[in-house]
């Protein structure tokens, strides 16, 4: 019985896209594990953007720093 859990920051993912990945981590699931279906379960959590962080900075600062000429 798979779990999957993803977790994107808020910013707007649609109700399709998230239902593609759905679709799509459980069809990836049925074709690598031979796992059914009707036992997989697929979490999406949407994480605040200030509640989430990348090489030591919030993901907004972090962003930004990608953007700065070296």
């Amino acid at each position: 019985m798979p779990y999957v859990n993803i977790k994107i920051t808020n910013e707007g993912a649609t109700p399709e896209q998230k239902a593609e990945l759905i679709s799509g981590v459980t069809d990836l699931l049925v074709r690598v594990l031979n796992k059914s279906p009707a036992t997989t379960f697929v979490v999406i959590d949407e994480v605040l953007m200030e509640d989430w962080g990348v090489g030591g900075l919030p993901v907004a600062d972090y962003r930004k720093s990608l953007l700065k000429p070296s």
